[in-house]
């Protein structure tokens, strides 16, 4: 075959091909129940303390992928969910894609959850997952940054109970808001996407 008809077809091939390979990512994306942003989002500096009582500085979200959401340690029902769901979800990953993974629970009720009793809580779960808490003004600047509000208790003595979303933000290894895990969550279509969306970026 004349070489210039050879890349004529292969040009023609391509061109079909690639309208097919989004459209086949647009309904992964859709069966993940994930939502990518058109443009990265910046997320602000901010201090807060992890599970281990160290100091934590959103910066720090450099390096790898994180899952991060908003939750509270008497949480009821989302929370619990939430997260027996990931643990399920991360071992069913490849172990490259697990590697560059980190899911961290970031307190909703910073009166409650001392660094302590969020360690406490996670390692119930045995899943590897960090926590954060901090100043309430923190933790609200970080909620608006990565599109996930919640509603602060109006009490915060005896039990109560704090309104979050049951989203999470997917945050990529450059330490920008990327998109989000929609609830309810899609266990069998997040561990088909995922590792295409961890793969593209290491």
């Amino acid at each position: 075959m004349p070489t210039r008809l050879w890349r004529c077809l292969l040009i023609l091939a391509l061109a079909l091909a690639t309208p097919a390979l989004a459209l086949d990512r647009d309904v992964l994306l859709d069966q993940a129940n994930i939502l990518l942003l058109p443009r990265e989002r910046a997320i602000p500096p901010l201090e807060l303390v992890d599970q281990d009582g160290q100091r934590f500085d959103t910066r720090s979200l450099q390096g790898r992928w994180h899952i991060l959401f908003f939750g509270f340690t008497a949480c009821p029902d989302i929370c619990p969910t939430t997260l027996s769901d990931m643990r399920r979800l991360f071992s069913q990953l490849p172990k490259e894609t697990r590697d560059q993974l980190q899911l961290v629970l970031i307190t909703a009720d910073p009166a409650r959850a001392t660094p302590q009793q969020l360690k406490t809580y996670l390692d119930y779960y045995r899943g590897g997952f960090n926590g954060l808490t901090g100043d309430m003004e923190q933790l609200q600047r970080l909620s608006r940054a990565l599109g996930l509000p919640f509603v602060p208790a109006s009490e915060t003595q005896g039990d109560y109970s704090v309104s979050h979303s049951g989203n999470l933000a997917l945050v990529g290894p450059d330490g920008t808001l990327r998109g989000h895990i929609r609830a309810p969550l899609q266990l069998e279509g997040l561990r088909r996407m995922l590792p295409q969306i961890v793969d593209t970026e290491r």
